[in-house]
């Protein structure tokens, strides 16, 4: 997040309306699509359903064996995790119940799918990146029901960039966080992962040319390669960012003799000086160094928020005439660094993106190289059909709805849902050519790093995430209303193996197949209570008996069980347990639930469903649970 950026106050104000059409008696509805998130782009019913059952299977197609086989291990892990046992993954052909994966279909765009479900599910695509997000719809519709229904699909994005961005510079996020997110993304069909890595607070790559810039928290290079390489399982691309020349401020700690000076002597904590040699030998150090630890096609260069008022600076005015020619300008330092580095980039086969904010019109005599992907942010400089026609690649990261930053702005996410687009930049902008625009990113900016903890970031990014997936896929809206969306993407749910927000590893519940005797609300449903996000939560209707019910996937023993209430609270209740979801018994029992959060440990039972039984509630409202989580005796 930029300095400016604290200046900034956007309000968008947005009425919208949507009338249905009343049914009548003489037309017959068809069947809903199953509710993924992005929504699916085209669905045909059929008659009948797939059950997901204890000897279900992957099986490959023998004919794309070896171009699918990392698509079938990543899935059986995910799946395994998901139904608490472990997936066998084969070759040959499919019996009724198992999941069959295969190419050949040529018609599709590179990551489309189309998914065909009966007695069987088969996912076919054309490429290996299709067939995993085929995978991925598989995995959504398993979590919300062992039983899917007939049908097919055809399935594909309208953009090719769609993800997040952590501003690690300014706060350090743990590896399990960004290894969580990778796999979050990829749940949602989001691609794209930005590490800004560096920035006010910190540098957060081990370095081995100038160790002496490496803040004390900081990413070894065993560890980024590690993540790198689970990126790529999941098809995400690691896009790193080191930013020069501004916003250089652990750098020119540790360099002081690089920082630039204005007129008076004063010097700069965030601006290198672009006139001293000593500047670029420390930055090809540095991108020579990190280029080949990030095998993507992409290196971010940041380029944002540099000097504005050049005539403080009468140096980089003799250094741009000096090497650019008499009639150059002071801003020509700016650009020619720019094409400098982009030089460097395209040196190791990789491609070049910046921020927009530096690229103005008639300051200089140089221009940006053409072919440098443009990350426009907000409408400073030139418009994103100005910088498309300068032979940009541009990508929407428009402030509005995409920033999120740290006790500040957040993401207006009824907004992005019911009236945004990716095509729609900040002020309004769009490009006559929408092919130009690569996609778009949430922003997690972190300026002040300490106004939020891992857990809260992760839960406020539940719906704002979800909701760019859904306008980025662009497939059609499964509702017309964020308030209508937010209980299908809860329902949902996370990954598979999701520990973000409250829950511990082990937990037996987490984003397992949740039922419940009534709902509030739709913004309330069952799945909520075992999605680990402890922003969200399920309540009842206002009456008794009430009762929540997980599917655990399997029988399993039952030591402890944790109920995170909401303030209605059940005074009366019992964990209930069975193998059949009809007959139960009873693994605790009170009349004198507190509330808050209830740690009940010592338990002793087993069985595939487990389901919390409300006789009598504490308040007038009804029963509402953050989480129910549950661990075995181990």
């Amino acid at each position: 997040m930029r300095v400016l950026r604290l200046l900034l106050s956007v309000l968008c104000t947005v009425a919208a309306a949507f009338a249905l059409p009343a049914p009548t008696a003489a037309r017959a509805t068809a069947p809903d699509p199953p509710r993924t998130v992005p929504a699916l782009r085209q669905w045909t019913a059929g008659s009948g359903s797939y059950l997901f059952g204890p000897a279900a299977r992957i099986v490959v197609d023998p004919g794309y064996a070896a171009q699918l086989a990392g698509e079938a291990t990543t899935f059986a892990a995910d799946l395994g995790a998901l139904a608490g046992r472990t997936v066998t993954v084969l070759t040959g052909t499919a019996a009724p119940g198992d999941i069959a994966l295969t190419l050949g279909d040529s018609t599709l765009p590179a990551e489309g799918y189309r998914m065909t479900v009966g007695q069987t599910i088969t996912v076919r695509a054309g490429t290996a990146a299709g067939a995993f997000y085929g995978t991925r719809t598989v995995l959504q519709l398993l979590h919300q029901s062992s039983t899917v229904p007939a049908g097919t699909a055809a399935d594909w994005p309208a953009k090719a960039e769609r993800g997040l961005m952590v501003d690690q510079g300014r706060k350090f996020f743990s590896v399990g966080w960004l290894e969580q997110h990778i796999k979050e993304l990829a749940y949602l069909k989001l691609n794209h992962f930005h590490f800004h890595l560096s920035d006010t607070f910190g540098f957060r790559l081990e370095s081995s040319t100038h160790p002496e810039i490496v803040s004390a928290e900081h990413y070894s290079k065993q560890q980024i390669t590690d993540l790198v390489a689970l990126a790529a399982r999941y098809h995400v691309t690691v896009v790193p960012e080191i930013d020069t020349p501004g916003h250089m401020n652990p750098i020119l700690a540790a360099h002081p003799e690089l920082r630039l000076r204005n007129k008076a002597g004063t010097a700069s904590s965030e601006f290198v000086d672009l006139s001293l040699p000593g500047t670029y030998t420390l930055v090809k150090d540095l991108v020579d160094e990190y280029l080949p630890l990030f095998p993507g096609p992409y290196w971010h260069i940041g380029a944002d928020e540099y000097v504005t008022d050049y005539s403080q600076y009468p140096q980089l005015l003799g250094y741009a005439r000096a090497a650019y020619g008499a009639n150059a300008t002071a801003k020509d330092t700016y650009y020619g660094f720019v094409n400098w580095s982009d030089a460097l980039v395209r040196a190791a086969g990789k491609t070049t993106r910046m921020w927009n904010d530096g690229i103005k019109s008639g300051d200089g005599t140089l221009r940006p190289n053409p072919g440098i992907v443009v990350e426009y942010w907000y409408t400073y400089g030139l418009t994103p059909q100005q910088l498309v026609d300068a032979g940009h690649r541009v990508a929407n990261e428009s402030w509005t709805p995409t920033y999120y930053v740290l006790g500040g702005a957040k993401p207006d996410t009824r907004w992005m849902y019911e009236t945004w687009t990716p095509d729609l930049f900040q002020g309004g902008n769009r490009i006559t050519d929408a092919t130009g625009n690569l996609g778009s990113l949430i922003h997690v900016w972190c300026d002040n790093p300490n106004a939020e903890t891992e857990d809260q970031i992760a839960a406020g990014l539940v719906f704002p995430l979800r909701g760019l997936a859904q306008q980025t896929w662009g497939s059609p809206k499964p509702v017309a209303t964020y308030a209508e969306f937010t209980p299908i993407a809860t329902a949902v749910g996370h990954h598979p193996g999701w520990t973000g927000g409250s829950s511990q590893p082990g937990n037996l519940a987490l984003n397992r197949p949740t039922t419940a005797s009534s709902t509030e609300t739709a913004n309330f449903p069952a799945a909520a209570a075992t999605d680990g996000d402890p922003g969200s939560r399920w309540a009842s209707g206002y009456s008794d008996p009430q009762w929540l019910q997980v599917d655990l996937g399997a029988v399993r023993s039952i030591g402890r069980v944790v109920l995170r209430w909401e303030a209605a609270y059940g005074k009366a209740y019992q964990l209930q347990v069975s193998d059949d979801a009809v007959t139960w018994r009873t693994l605790y029992s009170t009349t004198a639930g507190a509330g808050g959060t209830e740690t009940l440990t010592g338990l002793t039972g087993s069985g595939r469903y487990l389901r919390m039984y409300g006789t009598r509630r504490g308040t007038g409202w009804g029963y509402s649970l953050y989480e129910l989580e549950a661990y075995g005796t181990g």
